[in-house]
């Protein structure tokens, strides 16, 4: 008798690759979180890093199934009304902020999403405490909150140019090196005050390489597309990175706490960045388990049944 070949090993099916693939991206994830059990220090870690068994056209697809998964979480959340959820977006000049957020909220039901983009600020706005015009653009219960830019901004680009703190036109006893330290004292204060209040905080900072800013530069002067995005003054904040650097590096060392982590993403390729801010999303709404509340609970399923008579009737 002829001899059977022997039994090839036995391939996963799809579904079992895509939970490996997404325990992986997950895993990652995790690793680039940041609370205050944390040992600081962020500026080492990659800003390439890449997700095993995914390209870009897979990892496409693996975002597309994290924004069905996120579109129907935020349903529950909006009409339970209990929880809103805040993304704070920071990041060094063409670090992918305004695409993250493109492509991460697609999905999103307008009515319960809020985007806030933060410039520079008005000459109203330089009269008011700093928390103040972030604190009017947090979302209400049940929506999700991106803030692109925020808060933070007061103790990064400010303490880097001081002609922005002047402009603020703040008593002189309260200028002094310590007001950075009481800045930051009062964001983690804050952040903890809106978590107390229903509000969930959860910080991406955007990590790109000083390579890869230059290339994205560069790719946005060669197009004509893109080249309205280029400011002159982005190079001169270029010139400052490693100032940039130790500051976001205190900023989150500060305020890096577990009920408002800060998530330190690799950022080179923008298809990882945003896929882990998806996950990210999908996860924090996972926790907070948001369910559509029941018809019997206010009295809905007697007012639906009655209109439902009407409406038959006519």
């Amino acid at each position: 008798m002829a001899r059977r070949a022997a039994a090839s090993p036995a391939r996963p099916c799809d579904c079992q690759r895509r939970r490996l693939i997404t325990k992986t991206y997950r895993d990652l994830l995790t690793g680039c979180r940041l609370n205050d059990r944390t040992p600081p220090g962020f500026s080492q870690r990659a800003t390439d890093s890449r997700i095993p068994d995914l390209d870009k056209a897979s990892g496409a697809k693996a975002l597309a199934a994290e924004c069905r998964a996120l579109a129907g979480l935020q349903a529950r959340l909006f009409a339970e009304r209990r929880w809103g959820v805040v993304l704070v977006l920071q990041s060094m000049d063409a670090g992918g902020k305004d695409s993250t957020i493109r492509h991460v909220f697609r999905g999103i039901d307008p009515g319960g999403l809020r985007v806030a983009s933060f410039k520079s600020p008005t000459r109203d706005e330089l009269g008011q405490d700093f928390l103040r015009r972030t604190s009017q653009a947090l979302p209400l219960r049940g929506e999700i909150g991106v803030f692109n830019r925020s808060y933070y901004e007061e103790v990064l680009i400010t303490r880097l140019h001081p002609e922005l703190l002047a402009a603020e036109r703040l008593p002189a006893p309260d200028v002094t090196e310590r007001i950075w330290h009481g800045r930051l004292e009062d964001i983690a204060a804050h952040e903890r005050y809106l978590d107390r209040q229903g509000i969930v905080v959860r910080k991406v900072f955007l990590h790109i390489s000083r390579e890869e800013q230059r290339q994205r530069f560069l790719r946005r002067l060669h197009r004509p597309d893109k080249i309205w995005k280029f400011d002159p003054a982005d190079l001169s904040e270029r010139a400052l990175w490693d100032r940039y650097q130790t500051a976001y590096e205190q900023a989150i060392a500060a305020t890096a706490a577990v009920h408002a982590p800060w998530y330190v993403i690799p950022a080179d390729h923008k298809w990882v960045a945003r896929l882990l801010v998806a996950a990210l999303m999908r996860e924090t709404l996972e926790a907070l388990d948001p369910k559509f509340p029941q018809a019997d609970a206010d009295g809905r399923k007697v007012a639906a049944d009655e209109a439902r008579r009407k409406l038959e009737a006519e």
